[in-house]
C-alpha cells in the first residue's frame, strides 16, 4: 500500500522525530510505500526510517526544484504549488498517518477526510475522523486494518 505520512516540516522534539522514523521503518519493512511532502522535519525522519528499512518513498514537493527533496526521497515530484500541494499528499496514499504538526498538517488532514482516507493521529490534531494512537506500531496497524477492512 501507499501510506501518506504528514507532519511538521520544521525542527522536531527528539521523541517526535524518533516516532516519525519508527513509523517509516515499520512502513518500509512491511512493504508499504511512504508518500509525504518530501521536505524536512517529520517528512525527512519518516523517509529516513523507510529508506533504512529498504522501503520506497515519494516526496510531493512544494517547489519546482527536484533537488529540494530530503536525501531519503526515492521519487521526488516537483509541483511548484507551494502549500496547495497539500491536497496531493493525502490523495496519493490509501491512508494517512499524521504525526504532530500545525496548520499545514491540519489542512492535509482535512483533505484526507475529503478523499475518505482513514487517518491515524500520533500526537496530532484531535478531529472526529482521526483515530488517536499512542505509538508508531499502533499508527501503522490502524491504517493497515482500516485499508484491509475497506477492501472486503
Amino acid at each position: 500500500m501507499r501510506i501518506s505520512v504528514i507532519g511538521s516540516g520544521s525542527s522536531l522534539a527528539a521523541g517526535t522525530e524518533a516516532d516519525a522514523e519508527d513509523v517509516g521503518r515499520l512502513l518500509g519493512s512491511r512493504g508499504h510505500t511512504v508518500v509525504c511532502g518530501g521536505m524536512g522535519g517529520i517528512m525527512e525522519a519518516v523517509c529516513r526510517g523507510a529508506t533504512n528499512a529498504g522501503g520506497t518513498t515519494v516526496g510531493i514537493l512544494p517547489s519546482d526544484d527536484l533537488s529540494a527533496a530530503n536525501p531519503y526521497v526515492s521519487t521526488p515530484i516537483a509541483t511548484g504549488l507551494g502549500h496547495a500541494r497539500n491536497v496531493l499528499v493525502p490523495m496519493n496514499g490509501e491512508a494517512v498517518i499524521a504525526i504532530a504538526g500545525s496548520g499545514g498538517t491540519l489542512s492535509e488532514m482535512g483533505f484526507a477526510r475529503v478523499y475518505d482516507r482513514p487517518v491515524a493521529g500520533l500526537g496530532s490534531h484531535d478531529l472526529p475522523w482521526v483515530e488517536p494512537v499512542e505509538t508508531p506500531t499502533e499508527a501503522v496497524e490502524h491504517v493497515e486494518t482500516a485499508c484491509s477492512s475497506s477492501r472486503e
